[in-house]
């Protein structure tokens, strides 16, 4: 499932895109919104039948090297290791997972170079060798080599972006956050991953019918566009040191959100609001706005703390 960062990074595109001219329906740009955040668990299981494929191809060579004319001791007698993968084969016996592939009618066949040239990527790389050399065999150390292939070589495989554009465009935007949904899984992966395991789901499971996730991005997204003419005044009143239509696009964004969260998301800490707002700025804006969201929104929650405009409830939210 998604953190909830993640889940303002997907309510921060869908506003830059609003306030770029991309969209002008609200309710059509909440519904791409939650689209393209479906979309993601789409990917997700896209990226695991893609790994379960790699094995697949890898097992065959195996057997295509023992009906050589002249086998040597290496094919008759292969190694084993990245076949058996416990979070690959576990993946692929899953029936979560067959239900989810046959659904997507997801089919490499057609994609034999683009597979091979992924398995001789990862064949040439150091991690590879060592793993299949090490003499430890155990789900911690098949889970740890497989976060390296997603991290090191998924993360940057054009390819299959290639691929995977012709698809969807959502497909498009989603990679790096799902190579982080994979990873995530492959870290909680344990034994007690069975065959009738249910896959993680994007958002965090319903409590009585309510999903706090969803809600959360739809909330977040219809009340900044919803007082957007009122969040406008105030920050200008409190950007009076800078020129308001100067202020990079992306940074106004970052501190409506923000004010969103402090004036209407009870159940969020103060001070996760103001520390998840600069982590954004920092890597989604300029080289300066970290500073410059940090001084805005420190100002804001002192100034509406005085005010009363915080509400909060439950202990420690204030904070």
């Amino acid at each position: 499932m998604l953190y909830r960062r993640h889940l303002r990074i997907k309510v921060l595109q869908s506003l830059y895109s609003w306030y770029s001219g991309g969209t002008s329906d609200v309710i059509k740009g909440e519904k791409q919104l939650l689209e393209s955040i479906d979309k993601l668990h789409e990917l997700f299981i896209y990226q695991l039948s893609f790994l379960v494929e790699i094995k697949r191809f890898a097992e065959i060579r195996l057997q295509e090297n023992k009906q050589k004319f002249y086998p040597t001791e290496e094919d008759l007698n292969p190694n084993l290791r990245f076949i058996e993968n416990k979070v690959i084969v576990g993946i692929e016996q899953n029936n979560d997972f067959i239900l989810n592939e046959g659904k997507l009618k997801i089919n490499w066949t057609d994609q034999y170079d683009m597979i091979l040239k992924f398995y001789n990527i990862i064949k040439s790389k150091d991690f590879y060798k060592k793993y299949m050399e090490s003499k430890e065999s155990s789900i911690e150390t098949d889970k740890k080599f497989l976060i390296k292939v997603s991290d090191l070589v998924l993360s940057e495989f054009d390819l299959l972006k290639s691929y995977y554009e012709e698809k969807s465009v959502y497909f498009t935007d989603g990679y790096d956050l799902v190579i982080l949904l994979l990873i995530k899984f492959i870290e909680n992966f344990s034994n007690k991953f069975k065959t009738n395991s249910s896959l993680p789901g994007i958002y965090k499971p319903a409590i009585d019918g309510v999903n706090e996730d969803r809600d959360f991005v739809r909330k977040l997204y219809k009340l900044v566009l919803r007082n957007d003419d009122e969040i406008n005044e105030e920050l200008k009143k409190r950007t009076k040191n800078w020129e308001f239509e100067r202020i990079p696009l992306m940074d106004v964004i970052l501190l409506k959100m923000a004010i969103i969260e402090l004036q209407e998301m009870e159940t969020v800490p103060v001070k996760v609001t103001l520390n998840e707002y600069i982590e954004l700025a920092k890597y989604f804006s300029t080289i300066n706005s970290k500073i410059f969201v940090n001084g805005v929104l420190d100002r804001l929650i002192r100034e509406y703390r005085e005010e009363g405009k915080i509400n909060k409830t439950g202990r420690g939210l204030m904070d």
